[in-house]
């Protein structure tokens, strides 16, 4: 095969992969984000540590909006969008958000529960991080990005969906929506 040939193959390939990644949206999800087929959110599992907050379970936080945030502290787009999360929970928790970022390592060095509370204390992070290692909380959600938000409504169930950087308008008229809904009574 030529040098020419084997170049726009090569060009070929580079541009249908940078489509397909920066085009990926998960079926489970509308274009705004919306999940249509609404189903009870996955369970916290097998967190290696919580940072800033008792363990927690979803079966405990039903009757608030929870906002799951899948990053990882050297991930870019995380760090770039860790002021809108720290945001809105300083905004709204007060109102019955509750944030719960988790943390899922990209590298090896990431698995530090002392390099992840330092990055904790560093970023000034204020709300639950569960340290999901083993990505078993990852894959319970089907997560696929860093970072990623899930909003799940005062019933349970996840409702809203948002992968890398962007929509922070969007996502927080979500949360605010998902906010003046009223709590589901206690039986």
């Amino acid at each position: 095969m030529n040098f020419q040939l084997s170049a726009i193959l090569l060009a070929v390939a580079f541009v249908a992969s940078a489509a397909a990644l920066g085009f990926a949206v998960p079926p489970r999800a509308a274009a705004d984000g919306t999940i249509g087929e609404q189903k009870a959110a996955p369970a916290f599992e097998g967190i290696d540590t919580w940072i800033n907050a008792s363990p927690l379970t979803l079966d405990e936080l039903k009757g608030k909006v929870v906002l799951v945030d899948f990053w990882t502290y050297t991930c870019i787009n995380c760090l770039d969008h860790l002021p809108y999360v720290k945001d809105w929970y300083a905004k709204y928790k007060d109102q019955g958000l509750v944030v719960v970022g988790v943390h899922t390592p990209e590298f090896a060095f990431e698995k530090s529960t002392a390099n992840v509370q330092a990055a904790v204390t560093r970023l000034k992070i204020p709300y639950a991080v569960a340290q999901d290692n083993q990505y078993a909380t990852w894959k319970a959600f089907d997560n696929h990005f860093w970072p990623a938000i899930y909003l799940i409504d005062r019933q349970g169930h996840v409702v809203y969906s948002h992968f890398g950087e962007g929509r922070y308008a969007q996502t927080e008229r979500k949360i605010q929506s998902l906010l003046a809904q009223p709590a589901p009574e206690k039986s």
